[in-house]
């Protein structure tokens, strides 16, 4: 069939193959492999200086990141049960007939500084473990005592601003080894503040508690010192503040556990015994516990530090 028109063809056929126009601008081309390596190109200084900044950022942060690790080992949150391995003392000792530990050892030498121990407290239902283990300690260390009331209570009865009784004239701070300092203050538990720098605050009469009688450097093996924690645990938690059918499966636990032996745990007072007895003297059940719980009781009140502190209920 004859073509029914012709097209003029779009280039000359003089052009030959590779020889291309040069009206526009060359790019590379992409598909073909390059003969030599390209030159380096230069790296903006800015750009390193910034790539070294953060290299330099980065390692600091991971340096930064190994310090609070290590410090973290070191420090308790305030609901966080302190360990009590190191606290407690071995059977054969009693924390009431032993000479007193080096403060310094425990708590680290600090210069020039008396260390304070400061107890935030609620009056309408004051520590009264704590305040049995102050005058425990008060045998032991030379102690700077002192009660103030926060503003955030209206009054406080005359008999707590005096729960320390009457302090000696009082001496320059440096011959003490202890400052113990309770303020009367509306919070819902007990707050402990001793070293900011080192450690974090402490809430809770329990924890408190465990903190106090670790100051006598004292340590018991490891069963013992289990039994006397769980104790101090389930006197706070069930006996102070749980339910009276709780209250009630305490109370018969504490009978049976003082049928066996004078204490709670062995045959020395410990740390248990100073919080339980606290924790029933809250419950207002004392004269109705069984009674082996009421015989253990009396022999609490019998020792000074304990019945200091029954003449603050009365």
């Amino acid at each position: 069939m004859p073509a029914m028109y012709k097209v003029r063809p779009l280039h000359s056929a003089e052009v030959l193959p590779g020889h291309l126009p040069t009206c526009m601008y060359r790019l590379p081309n992409l598909h073909r492999a390059p003969a030599a390596a390209a030159p380096q190109e230069e790296v903006d200084p800015s750009l390193q200086a910034l790539e070294s900044r953060q290299d330099e950022i980065l390692k600091r942060l991971y340096e930064l990141k190994s310090a609070v690790d290590g410090l973290s080992k070191m420090i308790q949150t305030p609901d966080a049960d302190l360990d009590v391995t190191n606290i407690i003392q071995t059977d054969e000792f009693s924390p009431l007939a032993t000479n007193g530990a080096d403060l310094d050892l425990m708590l680290g030498k600090d210069y020039g500084a008396l260390k304070d121990v400061v107890i935030n407290a609620n009056p309408s239902k004051p520590p009264l473990s704590l305040l049995v283990l102050h005058s425990l300690l008060c045998e032991r260390y030379k102690i700077l005592s002192a009660v103030h009331t926060h503003s955030s209570v209206k009054s406080v009865p005359e008999n707590l601003l005096k729960c320390f009784g009457e302090q000696p004239k009082k001496q320059p701070r440096h011959e003490y080894q202890l400052g113990f300092t309770l303020i009367w203050k509306d919070v819902p538990k007990p707050q402990m503040k001793f070293s900011i720098q080192t450690m974090c605050p402490i809430e809770g009469e329990g924890n408190i508690a465990r903190f106090l009688f670790s100051l006598f450097g004292h340590k018991y093996n490891a069963v013992t010192s289990t039994l006397i924690d769980s104790w101090v645990d389930t006197a706070i938690l069930q006996l102070q503040e749980g339910s009276p059918k709780e209250r009630g499966a305490v109370l018969r636990s504490m009978n049976a556990a003082l049928g066996r032996s004078s204490w709670l745990v062995g045959a020395e007072l410990t740390l248990a015994d100073v919080v339980a007895w606290g924790a029933l003297q809250h419950t207002g059940a004392a004269n109705a516990a069984p009674a082996n719980v009421q015989r253990w009781a009396k022999s609490c009140e019998n020792l000074a530090p304990f019945s200091s502190v029954m003449k603050l209920l009365k």
